[in-house]
């Protein structure tokens, strides 16, 4: 594929190589011949092997688990890209690890979020493209261009091919993510509720209450992250105590750290239904209730269109 100043090139790292894939497929576009390997002390090496100067180059790279090893990836390559002369380095990151730390929750903690975007900046990228950030602001962090893509018409389609949406309720597991469970909800044409809860430490909560009626409703829960996945149990427990029908989830980015996936498969969920931002594990997916929407033909849409100077913002109009 050509952009509308040149050729455009795909760099992937080795944080999510079938997404890579996939994006290049709807693109018609090869990735890029490339080595990301490690010496035996672990250091990245990168090497790209063929010619991209004066090229319109994409860097496809979530820094996902193990994040700090898939982040220093993506600075090397970007780095590497700059001094072999690309023309513009564009880092497409559909999971933009460290963005749950973008303020500081107490005195002398850091806010990674800012310096994780210093380091990708300062590495040479001219511009940024990222999914459902976990936090709007952290677009401002950058000195340069973000595009911050959103996974709901991925989601609102499926959604509508599955569920009567005459007897659908959407509820935000907490009330900061109401904005954008309100979005999805005004998309669909159903009902909001939220999930009043209390947390006691990080990686726990305690549900305290549900606002919203949701009694022989069959809910989706929206959120951008599952990670330990408690929130979303406890949720479901919660909407299910109310008189809910059925409980669903669907989450942009499904970290599912630690004990995650046994969680959520021994959960009242009736099916948890992630992107594949983050690389799937095996026991993703071969749980009986997770499902993978695939989100390479959006992200490959917006690549195409940032490489042709169009509209990104009107992919979601």
């Amino acid at each position: 594929m050509g952009g509308k100043n040149g050729a455009i090139k795909l760099v992937a790292g080795n944080s999510n190589r079938a997404l890579a894939e996939a994006i290049a497929a709807y693109l018609a576009t090869p990735l890029s011949k490339a080595v990301v390997r490690r010496f035996a002390d672990m250091e990245i090496f990168v090497e790209i092997q063929e010619n991209v100067r004066g090229a319109d180059v994409f860097v496809l790279q979530s820094t996902s688990y193990p994040a700090n090893d898939h982040l220093m990836e993506l600075l090397i390559i970007i780095d590497a890209l700059r001094r072999a002369s690309a023309r513009r380095i564009t880092a497409v990151i559909p999971y933009f690890g460290y963005a749950r730390q973008d303020r500081k929750p107490g005195p002398r903690t850091p806010i990674s979020a800012k310096l994780v975007a210093n380091l990708i900046t300062r590495a040479g990228a001219d511009r940024v493209m990222t999914l459902d950030l976990h936090a709007g602001q952290i677009q401002g962090f950058f000195d340069i261009p973000t595009d911050n893509l959103y996974a709901s018409p991925v989601m609102v389609r499926d959604i509508r091919e599955r569920f009567d949406l005459k007897n659908v309720a959407v509820v935000s597991p907490d009330v900061g993510g109401v904005v954008r469970a309100r979005g999805l909800a005004k998309r669909i044409d159903a009902p909001l509720a939220i999930i009043d809860k209390r947390r006691e430490r990080a990686g726990e909560s305690e549900v305290m209450n549900v606002i919203g009626d949701v009694e022989g409703r069959t809910c989706i829960l929206i959120d951008d992250i599952v990670d330990s996945g408690g929130t979303l149990v406890n949720a479901a427990d919660a909407l299910l105590e109310k008189g809910a029908k059925d409980v669903y989830a669907y989450l942009s980015h499904g970290v599912l750290s630690g004990g995650a996936v046994a969680r959520v498969t021994a959960s009242a969920l009736k099916e948890l239904v992630i992107t594949d931002s983050i690389q799937p594990t095996e026991a993703v997916r071969v749980a009986r209730n997770i499902r993978v929407l695939s989100i390479a033909t959006l992200i490959g849409e917006a690549i195409g269109r940032t490489a042709s100077e169009e509209s990104v913002s009107s992919l979601f109009d």
